[in-house]
């Protein structure tokens, strides 16, 4: 071979070599971008459960997701409820079963019992729901794989106290209608039917 023929195959090699290095590096950098996109396990999940069992999931006071409540009379001695969220959003009905930062559904409560998981920040109590005497309304933020988002090893909820003063009668958790479907302190109370603040 001559001198002629043996530089331009020593340069191809060359650049074949750092082509290749090149092309590594790039893979390897594509891996970590891919690495750094696909999600992570969210937050810690407890050995803590809620009154059903649900697990608390907890995450970091910074930017968690917040919910505060408020429950206003409307006629015929029911309930409107609107809920007002910070970092948190509400999933959309088929939404996967697993926990996404700042995502879910919040479980209404009434007195303790399940009435709705809601998708929207407003809902309507029937009457049926909430009988003659003073209740606790409580919005409280899951994820979608259920776990309970938890703060400080609190759960993520707002309370509100109602009175009511209509009839005596109660239905389950069926009759509670809403359009689809965190505040680590109480909620706004709703004055009862006579005006006072409960």
């Amino acid at each position: 071979m001559s001198w002629t023929r043996t530089l331009p195959a020593a340069l191809a090699v060359c650049v074949l070599l750092w082509a290749g290095t090149a092309s590594c590096g790039s893979e390897h950098a594509r891996e970590q971008e891919n690495s750094a996109v696909s999600p992570s396990p969210v937050g810690k999940v407890l050995d803590d459960t809620d009154e059903d069992g649900r697990h608390y999931r907890e995450v970091d006071d910074e930017n968690a997701p917040e919910v505060d409540i408020e429950v206003q009379p409307d006629g015929d001695d029911s309930w409107d409820v609107h809920l007002t969220v910070r970092n948190f959003r509400f999933s959309p009905p088929g939404a996967k079963p697993k926990a996404v930062k700042g995502r879910g559904l919040v479980y209404l409560f009434v007195d303790g019992t399940l009435v709705s998981r809601l998708r929207t920040p407003e809902c309507h109590i029937p009457a049926d729901l909430v009988p003659r005497g003073t209740h606790t309304v409580t919005a409280r933020l899951y994820a979608d794989d259920g776990t309970v988002w938890v703060v400080d090893g609190e759960p993520v909820e707002s309370a509100a106290d109602i009175t009511a003063s209509g009839t005596e009668t109660t239905a389950g958790p069926s009759a509670l209608s809403a359009p689809a479907n965190r505040l680590r302190t109480g909620g706004r109370g709703s004055p009862d039917r006579g005006g006072k603040a409960s």
